[in-house]
């Protein structure tokens, strides 16, 4: 097969691979007063690890994840991927004590770590540089619509079945999905100049782990506490060694000078704001609708689904503005904030279709700034490093999110009931997001010297992009 092959079915299966990785990530949430009252008795601890298990091993393995494939074969990590999400997920099902449901959530994680960057590497590899763009849109739609799929999927398992029954449905799906690969997906060449680098990626990914235990176990312990203190110390100076580390290797797992780059740097902190608002959002709709509103499990999974309208249509709406990406990121994001403080105002007498209005903003502006966030990592390293690029933007997306849920429910703490946290959650988040705004479009608009072709480059695949996303696939 040519390299520049992408047909229609392998789009739909890669596509299809992320979105159920992602949407992992989402639906436990709304089983958590099913798993609580469960004949496993975990406490709120085990309760905390059973959700975040998943998100730290994702996380922290995606970089050393995206560089493997990258290396030894994409199809190959995909489908070993696909195995250890199904084995975890199997594992889950059948837990007869909280200990084993945390490891089963911990093996699909690191199943999602090698699914999420190996199928957009292999977009990549197997689509013309005309059509690469167009690829990554409906990756990009695909990511984003596994967060609220997550959310419909738990509320209608938890209203009429087991939580078991979440984890036993993603063994025969993942199988499902395997066989679609194997038969709809050709292997691409591999990257002999990309190294897994065994101690850049241990010292990286024990940096990422430590972070991101920091950052979702915060709330719980106290952000002050020498547990959370010791957690963000150590991720600190194991990042800074690996960074030393990869500065010194002449083969290292990737060279941290990419970060030199301000607008780089823009996107990745773009791509992080707009996930940290999202998973936000996500962490206190459940809540809401059915603590305050008084919605059923899977009334509250089909009430978020106005957040998928703006993510299929916006941008194509939006492809007469693809020449000018800063302000549609900008613009973006900010849509973002705005729904965010809209959402803030929302109480026990808000109608739902007014706080449906806010959910469609912030899709709008999710819709609106992702393709081009997503670009905008993804051209920033060449095309054999394409599973490592994958791999930092995804990073990117999950420290966002968990960070999100992580302010959030601090400042939810501080307040005696969600109806009078939830107004001040939001409002602060949506600040965040608004300040992230500004950072994200001065450092965009820094343009290096020599770097206009690169531009032109960047806006042609931009505009293919939005002209060409998909609604509803």
């Amino acid at each position: 097969m040519p390299p520049h092959a992408l047909k229609r079915p392998t789009l739909l299966a890669l596509c299809a691979c992320v979105l159920v990785a992602q949407s992992m990530v989402a639906a436990i949430n709304l089983l958590i007063p099913q798993l609580t009252s469960s004949s496993l008795h975990p406490s709120h601890t085990e309760i905390l690890w059973t959700v975040d298990a998943y998100v730290i091993v994702f996380a922290g393995f995606l970089v050393p994840a995206g560089a493997l494939g990258d290396r030894y074969g994409r199809k190959g990590a995909l489908l070993t991927g696909l195995g250890l999400f199904a084995a975890g997920a199997a594992t889950s099902a059948l837990a007869t004590d909280p200990a084993v449901l945390i490891a089963g959530r911990g093996l699909s994680g690191a199943g999602a770590a090698l699914i999420t960057p190996a199928t957009m590497s292999i977009l990549i590899q197997l689509s013309a540089p005309e059509h690469r763009a167009r690829a990554l849109a409906s990756w990009t739609l695909a990511l984003g619509l596994g967060g609220a799929a997550g959310n419909l999927g738990g509320g209608l398992i938890g209203q009429f079945l087991s939580w078991r029954a979440l984890f036993a449905a993603m063994v025969p799906l993942a199988a499902l999905l395997a066989a679609a690969v194997v038969v709809t997906t050709p292997r691409t060449e591999r990257s002999t100049r990309s190294n897994p680098d065994p101690l850049g990626t241990l010292l990286l990914t024990a940096g990422l782990v430590a972070v991101l235990f920091g950052i979702i176990e915060g709330p719980a312990y106290g952000w002050t506490s020498p547990r959370i203190l010791g957690a963000f110390t150590a991720g600190a100076l194991l990042v800074a060694a690996f960074t030393g580390h990869a500065l010194r290797s002449p083969a290292p797992l990737f060279d941290p000078r990419v970060f030199a780059s301000s607008r780089l740097r823009a996107v990745t902190l773009g791509t992080a704001t707009g996930f940290f608002g999202l998973f936000s959002l996500f962490y206190v709709n459940s809540q809401y609708l059915q603590g305050v509103k008084g919605f059923g499990a899977a009334v509250t999974g089909v009430a978020i689904m106005p957040l998928t309208v703006g993510m299929a249509l916006v941008p194509k709406l939006a492809a007469r503005w693809s020449g000018h990406p800063r302000p549609v990121i900008g613009a973006g994001l900010a849509l973002i904030g705005l729904g965010l403080l809209g959402a803030s105002t929302a109480d026990a007498s808000t109608p739902y279709w007014a706080y449906a209005c806010w959910l469609l903003v912030i899709s709008a502006g999710t819709g609106l700034c992702m393709p081009a966030l997503t670009l905008g990592v993804v051209t920033s390293l060449p095309a054999h490093q394409a599973g490592l690029g994958s791999g930092l933007g995804t990073t990117a997306r999950e420290t966002g999110a968990a960070l999100g849920v992580a302010i959030t429910g601090t400042v939810l703490s501080g307040h005696p009931d969600l109806t009078t946290g939830m107004g001040p959650a939001l409002r602060t988040v949506a600040a965040v997001v608004l300040a992230a705004t500004a950072l994200v479009v001065t450092g965009y608009g820094k343009r290096p010297k020599g770097a206009r072709g690169t531009a032109r480059a960047t806006r042609t695949a931009q505009q293919s992009a939005m002209a060409s996303q998909p609604h509803g696939e």
